[in-house]
């Protein structure tokens, strides 16, 4: 931002280093203060700022909910020593010069700053400023905002950790019993970082009787705090899907993926703004509310290193009774015969055609028997007989 008046022909922060991305923990924030006057300018002070804060501000009803938290506070008065001074302790700036003052300070160490943030309902910004204090005259301020990424490794043991559940949701129709919709999912660990690929094994089994749709979402939590109040905003970042599944039927999924986008990570050390993530699984069934189930994720800043690919193998191989044993649905031990399936779809066309990912029209309410289309009669043409004695005579096709 460059601050341009009258009197003012230059008045800008920058950066040392302006290619950088980036700050965390424990670096330095460096830079100068360029002013450029168009007449002469007397200064008392040059002031400068370097200021993070968390700010969580939204509406309930009559009502302004407004909250505040620092995490960066540095306040420095910039001086340039060649620049001599009146006996007021004042600086003349002439034009024709252009006027550097140096600034530097060091952010936080670890577990003191959060991760720069901008929300629905809040936001965790940090940014310098300069004021230019002038004698019987209003300050003049410039501000320049500089992001902030705290380390977050996914290599620990508790992100490095599987998660796992089992669902399952009665259907009915009319206040009838209508059979079951469950669901039965897996993730190796629970910390990714952007790009990756997040691996879903599942298993569904449908006995009720409407064709049902499995599908799986990252999902986005944001929770704000403010005046004892919390206001939560949801929303679905990236989603897959899986086949329909007809009545009576199973389906698996086995390593199916779904990747990372590109999203900021996690923030669960602020009191008053939560970042969190999770895998949402479920089912959508025509009719009635979706199965859901949630496993959770963290995003993390440094990606998975590969180191526990090892630990984790052996420890599914160690299990108590095999590498399905989280999988307690009744899978069928042989596929179904062609009679038993015959009569309640054709093998040679889809159910319904795929949809984009859209609840309200994924399948009908319930399966319908298709009408087969029978084959057409052969072709035939007319004989005439003619009787002579025991011999019989055919005469040819017209």
């Amino acid at each position: 931002m460059v601050v341009m008046t009258k009197k003012l022909k230059t008045f800008e922060v920058v950066f040392s280093d302006p290619s950088k991305a980036y700050y965390s923990s424990g670096d330095k924030v460096a830079g100068r203060v360029v002013v450029e006057v168009a007449e002469v300018t007397r200064v008392s002070a040059l002031r400068f700022l370097g200021i993070g804060c968390a700010r969580v501000e939204y509406p309930k009803g009559k009502q302004r909910c407004h909250e505040e938290m620092d995490y960066l506070r540095y306040e420095d008065t910039l001086r340039l020593d060649e620049q001599p001074t009146d006996k007021d302790g004042s600086v003349t700036l002439r034009p024709g010069n252009k006027y550097e003052y140096m600034f530097g300070f060091e952010l936080p160490q670890p577990g003191q700053m959060v991760t720069s943030y901008k929300g629905k309902f809040g936001s965790v910004e940090y940014y310098v400023k300069a004021l230019l204090e002038r004698p019987s005259q209003p300050a003049l301020e410039v501000k320049k905002n500089f992001d902030v990424v705290e380390p977050l490794d996914v290599n620990t043991p508790d992100l490095m950790s599987p998660a796992a559940g089992t669902k399952e949701k009665k259907v009915t129709c009319m206040f009838i019993p209508d059979g079951q919709v469950s669901l039965n999912a897996k993730i190796d660990r629970k910390g990714f970082c952007e790009g990756e690929d997040i691996c879903i094994d599942a298993k569904f089994e449908n006995t009720c009787s409407r064709i049902v749709v499995p599908k799986a979402a990252i999902v986005a939590k944001h929770t704000y705090q403010a005046n004892g109040r919390t206001k939560v905003f949801q929303q679905k970042l990236s989603s897959v899907r899986g086949n329909h599944i007809i009545s009576g039927m199973c389906d698996a999924w086995q390593g199916k993926s779904i990747r990372v986008p590109k999203i900021k990570p996690s923030i669960l050390g602020c009191n008053i703004i939560r970042v969190e993530y999770a895998l949402m699984i479920y089912v959508h069934i025509p009719g009635s509310d979706k199965l859901v189930m949630e496993l959770p994720l963290v995003i993390g800043t440094v990606p998975y290193n590969g180191l526990s690919s090892r630990t984790n193998s052996m420890t599914s191989q160690d299990g108590s009774t095999s590498s399905n044993s989280w999988v307690s649905l009744r899978m069928p031990s042989a596929p179904p015969s062609y009679c038993d399936i015959a009569r309640d779809c054709r093998l040679d066309t889809p159910l319904t055609p795929l949809l984009d990912d859209y609840d309200g029209g994924d399948s009908p309410l319930f399966m319908n028997v298709p009408q087969f289309e029978f084959p057409p009669p052969p072709a035939y043409s007319e004989v005439n007989q003619q009787f002579n004695g025991n011999m019989m005579a055919v005469s040819p096709p017209c």
